[in-house]
């Protein structure tokens, strides 16, 4: 009884040694100097500094005026729907969502070979010049090539390398970094609506898109003087894809996880000001509601960032996911204005942890000197649920008489994403409720 007891204890002791060989695997992998075939040590990482901070303003003002300009979208597309282009299909304009990630491949091969300033400033360039031209647009087609695909597309090519760029100032601190960045985009997302909102009535639709555009001018201008890489472009990535990343059980895993999250986590935003207006929330307070889901939003991600230095980036998204698949559920219940804003909020805050962290694990899972043709990788792969995701939902919707199933179909490609959450960490591991990742 003794003996087997002492192997059973030797066998617990063993994983978990086994378990902190493999975190500390994960930590060192980001530490070894190979100089002759382009990698830089990261403990040459500055991890803080005027130089590292302006980046991270920057970053945070491109953030603000790419993906806060699309998580806006919801306050848009109740406009259109409802006013300028009434009759359009509920799922015919989400092209956005996808672009903004879909560039990942080129952009992020891009940023590799150090072509970062170069893709900013043109990519804003272009951004700025589709801003205005939306406010010309009249017929849905104009509206789709130049807010959808066009601006989508050079939303991405913005957003990426704003991404990538921070793993060449950032280590220990990447997660709040990261999150600062992404606190960016909920401040887009939530003045961009107020001021889309008061405009519209008091200086019509043109003028309201055209202020819009020159604040993002402001911000490129901005991040145009603040943002700089740190490392020389690398010399040995040779090819735009990297197949063997993908041969990594978990690299595939997560980034398949983020697949299934953007099948789902941006339904209730997306629909936020229509399904509101369905239940009889006041007009005067739907156009509202988008920029009080951000705000949450806002709360989400910047305390996720600081959890994630403790506790890990993916065991915070993992639990943070968990309740935005439940908040996704119970989105469609309420029947009052009260009960729909509380759970709006409440989706805001725990939708902000995935929106914030989920380049973290990607940067931790190999070394610097590729790490944007990585986040390209998974940024393009994301782009194929963030296209597919918002049409069926509202496929879904077309179908039924209220969103009962909408929200079942987000919720349940949500809580996916979670079990290969799960299922990566322990691929890193080889734990589940142990260990910091």
């Amino acid at each position: 009884m003794t003996e087997s007891s002492s192997q059973s204890g030797s066998h617990v002791d063993d994983n978990r040694a086994n378990a902190n060989a493999d975190q500390d695997k994960v930590e060192e992998s980001n530490t070894k100097v190979e100089t002759a075939t382009g990698r830089y040590a990261e403990h040459e990482i500055p991890d803080g500094g005027i130089r590292a901070w302006l980046v991270v303003l920057g970053g945070f003002c491109l953030s603000m005026s790419t993906f806060g300009y699309v998580v806006s979208w919801g306050t848009f597309q109740a406009y259109y729907e409802l006013t300028l282009l009434k009759g359009i299909s509920p799922s015919a304009m989400f092209v956005h969502y996808s672009l903004i990630f879909l560039p990942g491949l080129v952009a992020g091969r891009l940023f590799d070979l150090g072509f970062f300033r170069v893709s900013l400033i043109s990519s804003c360039a272009a951004m700025t010049v589709f801003n205005f031209l939306t406010a010309e647009c009249k017929h849905y087609w104009q509206f789709l090539l130049c807010q959808g695909v066009a601006l989508g597309l050079a939303a991405g090519c913005i957003y990426i390398p704003c991404i990538s760029v921070m793993s060449h100032w950032f280590r220990v601190r990447r997660p709040i970094a990261f999150s600062i960045v992404a606190f960016g985009s909920s401040v887009g997302g939530i003045i961009y609506p107020i001021i889309f909102k008061n405009l519209l009535a008091s200086v019509g639709f043109k003028w309201a898109v055209r202020t819009i555009a020159f604040i993002n001018l402001a911000t490129f201008i901005v991040a145009g003087l603040t943002m700089r890489t740190r490392l020389p472009p690398s010399k040995s990535l040779s090819s735009l894809l990297d197949i063997r990343a993908f041969a990594s059980p978990a690299y595939c895993t997560y980034v398949f996880s983020t697949f299934l999250s953007f099948l789902g986590v941006y339904t209730p935003l997306t629909f936020l000001a229509v399904s509101a207006a369905q239940i009889g929330v006041d007009s005067n307070f739907i156009l509202y509601l988008v920029s009080i889901a951000n705000g949450a939003s806002a709360v989400g991600r910047l305390m996720s960032g600081v959890f994630a230095l403790k506790f890990g980036a993916l065991n915070v998204m993992i639990i943070m996911n968990f309740f935005a698949a439940l908040m996704t559920y119970v989105w469609p219940v309420p029947s009052s204005t009260g009960g729909f804003v509380v759970v709006t909020v409440f989706y805001g805050i725990v939708s902000g942890a995935f929106i914030s962290l989920f380049p973290v694990p990607v940067a931790q899972l190999g070394s610097t000197d590729d790490i944007g043709r990585r986040t390209g990788m998974q940024m393009t792969v994301m782009a194929l649920g963030a296209l597919a995701g918002p049409p069926i939902s509202g496929a879904i919707r077309q179908a039924h008489s209220d969103y009962t199933l909408v929200g079942v179909y987000a919720g349940t490609m949500v809580l996916s994403s979670v079990v290969c959450m799960i299922i990566t960490k322990y691929l890193v591991l080889h734990t589940i409720l142990g260990g910091k990742f």
